[in-house]
């Protein structure tokens, strides 16, 4: 059972087949179903299914309706390579990144240019398959390994940590034009040396949100997406990380703080178009208390962090599962985890995200085929008889 099916407001869960595994499968079972139920609204929640309904939209849009960017702009965000090219176009500020097609083009240029360096695979987002090099022997390496995981990898300068995250959340219509956005900073993450946020903060930074906005606008961008950026402290200028092009894992701090994406997503889908929500309470900040906990044992100063772990009850702080309204799916989350960490491969993929920081670390993933780490979700659906009115949370 998957997590969202504990809550209360699910009516029903779908099995079907792997979408990473059997496309073709998957997609022959969701155009069936969907022919069979009438749902009104569908919504990819990861990114690989964003992909794919991105992909395959003038087919499955004749079910039902998908609000994602046309394909060929939700190329440009999912593929790094080209992301970083169009930002370079626009006037975007970035790392300074390299595009390599063969190891014989990463030992000319590891004669020449500056280290520490990242590795980066050109699909998918956060820290999967991502390796940290300090010298050109580790960048030869690494640059292999990743690209037997994830072929042609990037490289780019490693931007140095005392720089803020930030994380600039967006809803686009149709017309390209904004109709809602999020600003939050990062607090903590786990892996420590970069990965996925585990406590964050709803913040105010226009000027980084106008960036973003620019970016996506000038792409012809529609639907949700969230824009990262690292503060450069040399220099104090934000400097684009990645286009998430998907929900992003701290939605729910935007649900908190008066920004509800899904609720705002579905009515663009429904109406149309929405009016713009850009405002917001700030101060406000969530935690994925599992990842939390994993930054707190990693951390050699974990006494010393603020704010502390152990504040469990800080008002306007609220968790990314647990809902006192809807109390199962945190209550089902522990035991869950428990059934999944207990086979050795889910075992290893945690140990190797583990991996903290002294000098150089590397962490190479790849999912592959391993059944025991899980597929993603794959959509949120609206049937058409009884579907919910949708609106913010206040």
């Amino acid at each position: 059972m998957p997590l969202a099916g504990f809550s209360r407001y699910c009516r029903g869960v779908v099995r079907y087949p792997s979408p990473r595994r059997e496309t073709e499968r998957f997609l022959a079972f969701l155009s069936g179903h969907l022919r069979k139920e009438r749902y009104e609204v569908v919504l990819p929640v990861e990114q690989d299914m964003f992909y794919l309904f991105s992909k395959h939209c003038d087919e499955l849009g004749c079910l039902t309706k998908i609000p994602v960017a046309k394909f060929s702009v939700f190329q440009t965000a999912y593929d790094k390579a080209l992301t970083f090219r169009a930002a370079a176009a626009l006037g975007i500020p970035a790392p300074t990144t390299y595009f390599v097609e063969s190891g014989a083009q990463v030992e000319e240029l590891a004669r020449r240019i500056q280290f520490p360096v990242v590795i980066k695979p050109r699909m998918g987002s956060g820290s999967r398959a991502v390796g940290y090099a300090a010298n050109a022997t580790e960048l030869l390496t690494l640059w292999q390994e990743v690209h037997r995981a994830q072929p042609r990898p990037l490289i780019q300068e490693r931007i140095p940590s005392g720089g803020e995250t930030i994380g600039v959340s967006v809803l686009f219509n149709s017309h390209s034009e904004l109709r809602a956005c999020f600003v939050h900073r990062r607090i903590r993450e786990f892996p420590m040396s970069g990965g996925p946020s585990t406590l964050r903060e709803s913040v105010s930074r226009p000027e980084i949100a106008a960036v973003a906005v620019r970016f996506l606008r000038e792409l012809g961008w529609s639907g949700v997406a969230m824009v990262e950026f690292k503060v450069d402290p040399r220099d104090g200028v934000a400097k684009l990380i990645e286009v998430n092009p998907k929900f992003w894992g701290s939605l729910n701090l935007a649900i908190a703080s008066g920004v509800d994406f899904p609720a705002l997503l579905y009515r663009t889908a429904v109406d149309g178009d929405v009016a713009p929500v850009l405002e917001y309470r700030l101060g406000i900040r969530s935690r994925f208390f599992a990842g939390d906990l994993l930054h707190f044992l990693a951390n050699p100063n974990r006494w010393r962090i603020e704010p502390p772990f152990f504040r469990f009850r800080e008002p306007g702080t609220f968790g990314d599962i647990w809902d006192s309204s809807d109390r199962l799916p945190g209550l089902a989350f522990p035991l869950i985890m428990l059934w999944r960490g207990w086979r050795p491969g889910a075992l290893r993929h945690v140990l190797r995200r583990s991996k903290v920081e002294s000098g150089i670390s590397q962490q190479v993933e790849d999912r592959g085929d391993d059944p025991s780490v899980p597929d993603e979700p794959v959509i949120a659906a609206t049937q058409r008889a009884g579907s919910a009115p949708g609106g913010l949370d206040g």
